[in-house]
């Protein structure tokens, strides 16, 4: 994907309805470009059989969808609580800044991090009542479906629609999303969190190169003045 100096990445309009099932057969697919997951955030990067990704994207007036490949050896879920430690497990994260105006959002809804489990639930850190942070279910943000080719290197296909909420969203307070048009900027960055049978994920990988702070490069939870940008596109 683009980084966030850089122009836009397009992301095309779909043809026709896209049914989130984890198959991605629909012909609207055609017209989405692949993309690598290939930046290291966290860890050692894995070699290929250990991990490898790469992801496609379209939109509609109401969402934007994911289609991402995904090859996993070892399949992690240790947590049942999906608020407790859900970056340790497998998961797909996205990112999203509807205004594409980057910064803090740690504290705030000025952007999300959609952590989404293996069982379909989405998390993210969210500003509480006092000023705090506390872990939030928004699984009503995201709709995911994965299937997995039953022998080596089993692969994995994701498909994932998500509405886009602007930063004045707050859990407590909803408010409508967005409708999705020609000519939109977002911020937008995808990673995945993997674990092969640690205590924590050995890896996490992501769709562009993050500058560090202080060695870190863990920075997109914090700010999304590092993701990329999508520009949606007729």
């Amino acid at each position: 994907m683009a980084h966030s100096a850089a122009a836009p990445t397009g992301v095309q309009q779909a043809s026709s309805p896209i049914v989130i099932d984890g198959v991605a057969n629909e012909s609207a697919w055609d017209a989405a470009q692949w993309h690598p997951l290939d930046q290291l955030m966290v860890g050692e990067m894995p070699t290929p059989a250990d991990f490898s990704g790469r992801f496609k994207m379209l939109w509609d007036n109401d969402q934007l969808y994911l289609q991402v490949e995904i090859i996993d050896d070892v399949l992690i879920d240790t947590h049942p609580n999906p608020l407790r430690a859900y970056w340790d497990d497998d998961c797909l994260e996205i990112f999203i800044d509807a205004d594409a105006s980057g910064g803090d959002h740690l504290n705030s809804y000025n952007a999300f991090a959609y952590h989404i489990a293996l069982d379909g639930n989405v998390v993210d850190i969210g500003p509480a009542d006092n000023g705090a942070q506390e872990f939030v279910l928004l699984n009503d943000h995201a709709t995911s479906r994965w299937t997995r080719e039953d022998s080596a290197p089993y692969q994995m296909t994701w498909e994932v629609s998500f509405r886009v909420f602007p930063d004045t969203f707050h859990h407590n307070k909803p408010v409508a999303p967005l409708q999705l048009s020609a000519g939109q900027v977002l911020g937008f960055m995808l990673a995945y969190c993997d674990n092969d049978g640690s205590e924590e994920r050995e890896h996490f990988v992501g769709s562009h190169a993050i500058t560090p702070v202080d060695g870190d490069k863990n920075r997109g939870f914090i700010d999304a003045s590092v993701f990329g940008q999508i520009k949606l596109l007729k």
